[in-house]
């Protein structure tokens, strides 16, 4: 979107979704489902009832604040592939949290919950943070390694000390109080009050990217560090400060998770979905407006997806072919305008080059 217009980009977008689509239709006719039958599933799976509008609402938030948190790193050069182990330390800690200052106040739980999970996300993502502008370490291999010691951690956690005794084959914590826990907006959906805050969220970090001066600092990192520091901006410190929020957003989505969809914490507690997030991020180019936009649109296809296999027998991992091959023509998409370009360029002057001779003849 930084060379074009943004009608360019989605348009590219829309052909993209379309080309995607068809694909898919292929392959559904050639497992033997009916490619009409299976979309039409697929929709009526996302808005056949409040439940599933109510799901796929929790899901887009969820999306929505890993890809802004994606963002917050991109802004500065950061490429943060750590938000999964962010997510599920913030998610450990909360719960413990609830278990420990079990018969509080509730409105003193939340708040405690909350501060924990962006303290230990942040925390976590400051070590990459520090490491790539202290010693240069790239940012990729560190955060792809801390994933999985997080994650290890958590496990461990979660099968020992932190065990909860009444469930001897899974590895889960004690479960939370329902006095803590999230008040739900859709009965029997995982829609809950933690979507207003992801909102508020949303708001304020696109806010600051687009409306502040920390912002501008952030974007004039990202796009020329060294201007910038000759500038008199503190690169350091900027690149800093967005991986510790970055972090600390992850960890918030952790929380979220346990005190409103499964009020305890257990290793399927995220199913990947920072990196889900960080998929939506890099289609949205780093965007927060778009990405906001498309996580409403993934997570339609992906409850979607999850309704067609219940009611069609289709088997939902559709959904990530789908995305996959979206992902695959938006990345092919600055290749293919570059050729058509550099082709009618050519075009251009060989007629330019002919009218010229045809002047030169007459």
């Amino acid at each position: 979107m930084k060379n074009r217009g943004k009608g360019s980009y989605f348009a590219s977008l829309a052909l993209s979704v379309l080309l995607a689509f068809a694909i898919g239709a292929v392959i559904l006719a050639v497992a033997g489902f009916n490619p009409v039958q299976a979309y039409a599933a697929m929709v009526d799976g996302a808005f056949s009832n409040v439940r599933h509008v109510g799901d796929f609402l929790e899901y887009a938030m969820v999306l929505c604040i890993c890809g802004l948190a994606c963002v917050l790193g991109s802004r500065v050069g950061i490429f943060n592939v750590g938000g999964e182990g962010q997510l599920l330390l913030g998610a450990i800690a909360a719960c413990q949290v609830g278990v420990v200052m079990n018969g509080q106040s509730k409105w003193l739980v939340l708040p405690c919950a909350a501060l924990a999970a962006m303290a230990v996300g942040g925390f976590y993502a400051l070590i990459p943070g520090v490491l790539k502008v202290k010693v240069k370490v790239n940012e990729v291999i560190t955060t792809i390694m801390l994933n999985t010691i997080a994650a290890s951690f958590c496990q461990f956690l979660a099968k020992g000390p932190w065990k909860n005794p009444n469930r001897n084959m899974v590895a889960a914590t004690g479960q939370l109080d329902p006095r803590y826990w999230f008040t739900t907006l859709i009965p029997s959906s995982n829609l809950s009050t933690a979507i207003l805050i992801a909102a508020v969220m949303a708001f304020l970090t696109w806010y600051i990217m687009q409306k502040t001066a920390v912002g501008f600092e952030m974007k004039l990192t990202g796009q020329n560090p060294r201007f910038a520091f000759f500038s008199g901006i503190k690169t350091d410190k900027i690149v800093i400060l967005c991986m510790l929020i970055s972090g600390a957003m992850c960890g918030l989505v952790g929380m979220f998770r346990v005190y409103g969809v499964e009020h305890l914490y257990r290793s399927s507690i995220s199913n990947q979905y920072y990196f889900e997030g960080l998929t939506v991020a890099m289609i949205a180019r780093y965007d927060p407006v778009t990405v906001i936009l498309l996580s409403f649109f993934f997570a339609i296809l992906k409850i979607g997806a999850q309704g067609m296999e219940l009611s069609a027998g289709v088997p939902n991992q559709i959904y990530l072919i789908i995305q996959t091959v979206i992902i695959f023509f938006m990345a092919a998409e600055n290749g293919i305008f570059t050729s058509v370009q550099a082709g009618a360029q050519r075009k251009k002057a060989r007629a330019a080059l002919a009218r010229k001779e045809e002047q030169s003849h007459g």
